[in-house]
């Protein structure tokens, strides 16, 4: 490989070529004239034949074009500390590398001073806020049982969709439109995450605890993980580890605290140890944060939406009800566990009812992306960041997580 630099003018490029075809033997030259007139290329035939008398008569004129090695090797190595090396394959380098010249030995000068060439540096993926070092401890985690959850059984675990939409005329509550497409979304994506969903849709608030109940009661000891998603109205709660409740088609709310904690060592055994996974698409209360300016907020996410309505209902503290989590003062402590609520305790949760909910829609998609290369804590991060710009009205996702270890989804 050489890089010229003399002219490129024609005489120049005649002169190079008339110096290769005479290395190749005498008769070479001639014969290639004689080609190029048979073919009517008259104009370079003489241009050749014209330059071969030259030579003949002063050799000079034909000698080989200034030409400049060229050196592989590091960039950051100073001229002075370059050494000719011929790379042995079977020998490979370690350590400070060597530069490799390309070209005659008779053109290596004795302190190289050339152009260096070097691959090009990979350039990183946007696969994260962490780039390739988060991608290679993601990966170690992934394999490190001490790290992360082994989610290897196929199926990975049940999957409880619970989806209110018609409440009864007693309870004042509105149709939830738009939850439909939430419970499809969930449905499809964590069958696709290699659980067995099961959908129940209107309970009582009193059929919504004997099915969490049941869920509980189940052997899972094959099984690697548990889910329980929740499409409900919602309210406040007196609590002391989750606040928040959920609506009954009746009326009646259940704290989350009571559907966690249904989930206990003592409640579901076969459980110990994994995790288990609540998400809580339900308002946390009656406040509207409009929050403030912030930059690069896009005019679609910032448009009044006539279709948006809040999954809230005042909070009224009445009579003991099947809500009411039993024995609180005694509650175990929070083992393998998360809670992520479609927004912070205390404020409205957006759905719109030709498209579903802010959170939902934004879950499903980040899932979608993610969720091959994520843990779930990363992905619940992503959710909160997307569904924070959207509407004149703020929304921010959170979660209580207490969960031991990063847990990958089996994608």
């Amino acid at each position: 490989m050489f890089v010229e630099a003399g002219s490129g003018s024609r005489r120049d490029q005649a002169r190079q070529l008339i110096l290769d075809l005479e290395t190749r033997g005498s008769q070479a030259l001639p014969l290639f004239i004689s080609c190029l007139e048979d073919t009517g290329q008259d104009t370079l035939a003489s241009l050749l034949r014209t330059s071969r008398q030259a030579a003949k008569q002063d050799p000079e004129a034909i000698r080989p074009l200034d030409l400049k090695p060229v050196v592989l090797g590091p960039a950051s190595l100073k001229p002075e500390e370059l050494r000719v090396a011929k790379q042995d394959p079977s020998q490979p380098s370690q350590g400070k590398l060597a530069p490799v010249v390309l070209g005659p030995e008779e053109l290596w000068p004795a302190k190289l001073r050339p152009e260096v060439l070097r691959p090009e540096a990979p350039r990183p993926v946007d696969v994260g806020s962490g780039g390739f070092s988060e991608i290679r401890a993601q990966d170690r985690a992934k394999g490190n049982a001490d790290l992360a959850y082994v989610l290897n059984a196929d199926p990975c675990g049940h999957c409880l969709i619970i989806n209110n939409v018609n409440f009864c005329h007693e309870s004042g509550l509105n149709t939830r439109r738009g939850s439909n497409i939430d419970c499809e979304r969930m449905q499809q994506r964590f069958h696709l995450l290699h659980f067995v969903v099961e959908v129940k849709c209107n309970l009582t608030a009193k059929q919504m605890v004997q099915a969490l109940g049941e869920l509980a009661r189940r052997d899972h000891s094959a099984l690697d993980c548990c889910v329980v998603v929740i499409l409900s109205h919602g309210c406040q709660a007196s609590h002391l580890q989750f606040p928040g409740a959920v609506y009954g088609m009746d009326g009646y709310p259940v704290s989350v605290e009571k559907i966690v904690n249904i989930f206990n060592g003592t409640g579901c055994p076969s459980l110990g140890g994994k995790p288990k996974l609540f998400f809580i698409q339900a308002c946390g209360g009656e406040q509207k944060d409009q929050g403030f300016e912030v930059a690069s907020t896009s005019l679609e996410d910032r448009t009044p939406d006539s279709d948006s309505e809040p999954d809230a209902t005042p909070f009224q503290e009445g009579p003991v009800t099947v809500d009411q989590p039993d024995a609180v003062s005694s509650l175990p402590t929070p083992s393998d566990i998360l809670v992520s609520y479609s927004t912070f305790p205390g404020f409205v949760s957006w759905r719109d009812t030709k498209s579903g909910s802010w959170y939902i829609e934004t879950l499903d998609s980040i899932f979608e992306q993610w969720a091959h290369c994520e843990d779930l804590q990363t992905l619940l991060l992503r959710v909160a960041n997307a569904v924070s710009v959207k509407g004149i009205y703020k929304q921010i996702p959170g979660c209580f997580n207490f969960l031991r270890k990063k847990l990958f989804f089996k994608t």
